[in-house]
C-alpha cells in the first residue's frame, strides 16, 4: 500500500454542500488505502484539551464483522419497525408513492435489510476519561463529520445511525470493547448506488439569527438557485 495519500477531487466547500447522507451502496469492497485515507482524515478532528479520546472500530468482510453487522441489522430492524409505524410512514402522504415521505420509507427498507451486507461499518468510540456531561459528544462527533466529508472527497459515501443501542452489551462483548467506553454511533460506507448532490435544508434565514432570537441578519441569505426542503418544524413567527 502506497505511503501517498490521494488528492482530494471535491473542494471543501463544495463537499460540505453536497455531502448527503447515503444508504444504498454497491457491492464493493473498500481498498486498505481509501479506508486509512478516510480513517486519518477522522483522527485528525479536534477534541477536547486535545486528549484525542475518540477510537475508530472498523468492521469490513471478516468473520466477527460479519457477525458485528447481523447483530446490528437486528437492532435496526426493531428500531424502524417501531419508527415506520410511530411516524405513520404509510399513512397520509406516505400512501403516495411519489412522495418524499414514501421515497424515504422505500430507501430505509433497503437499508435496514441490507444492512448485513455494507462494506464498511465504523463504530465511533469515545474512551471516557470522566462522569459523562453534556459536552462530551464534542470530543467525538467532529471526527464523525471528517470520517464523512473524506468518504465525500473519496467518491464514497456514508450515513450515521445509532442502530448499534438496541444492542450494545453482546456488541461489546463480541468485539471486546471495554463496558465504559461510549459507542457514539454507527457509520456506514460504501460507493454510492445514487449520488451525492446539493442538500436541501430549511431557508438560512430561518435558522441563522443575530443580535435578538429569531431575528435574522439581513447577510443570511442562501445563494442564488439554492434548493431549499419544507421537512422539520416550521419558524415559529415573530
Amino acid at each position: 500500500m502506497s505511503d501517498e495519500f490521494q488528492q482530494d477531487a471535491v473542494g471543501l466547500l463544495e463537499g460540505i454542500n453536497s455531502t448527503r447522507a447515503i444508504r444504498r451502496y454497491r457491492d464493493e469492497s473498500i481498498p486498505e488505502k481509501d479506508l486509512r485515507d478516510m480513517l486519518f482524515a477522522a483522527t485528525r478532528a479536534p477534541s477536547g484539551s486535545n486528549r484525542q479520546p475518540f477510537r475508530f472500530v472498523v468492521l469490513t468482510d471478516s468473520e466477527k464483522a460479519k457477525q458485528a453487522k447481523v447483530l446490528i441489522k437486528q437492532g435496526a430492524e426493531s428500531v424502524w419497525r417501531a419508527k415506520k409505524t410511530n411516524d405513520q410512514y404509510d399513512q397520509r402522504s406516505g400512501a403516495d408513492s411519489a412522495s418524499p415521505k414514501a421515497r424515504m420509507a422505500r430507501t430505509m427498507d433497503s437499508y435496514v435489510e441490507n444492512f448485513d451486507k455494507v462494506p464498511a461499518l465504523i463504530l465511533p468510540c469515545l474512551v471516557r476519561y470522566r462522569e459523562p456531561t453534556p459536552m462530551e459528544g464534542a470530543s467525538v462527533y467532529p471526527a464523525v463529520q471528517n470520517l464523512l466529508l473524506a468518504a465525500r472527497a473519496l467518491g464514497y459515501g456514508g450515513v450515521i445511525t445509532g442502530f448499534h443501542h438496541m444492542v450494545e452489551t453482546e456488541l461489546k462483548n463480541l468485539l471486546g470493547i471495554p463496558e465504559e467506553v461510549f459507542v457514539s454511533c454507527t457509520v456506514t460506507l460504501g460507493k454510492p448506488k445514487g449520488k451525492h448532490g446539493p442538500v436541501r435544508r430549511r431557508p438560512m434565514n430561518e435558522l441563522v439569527y443575530g443580535d435578538t432570537w429569531n431575528e435574522s441578519p439581513e447577510w443570511a441569505v442562501d445563494p442564488a438557485g439554492t434548493r431549499h426542503t419544507s421537512a422539520g418544524p416550521p419558524r415559529k413567527p415573530r
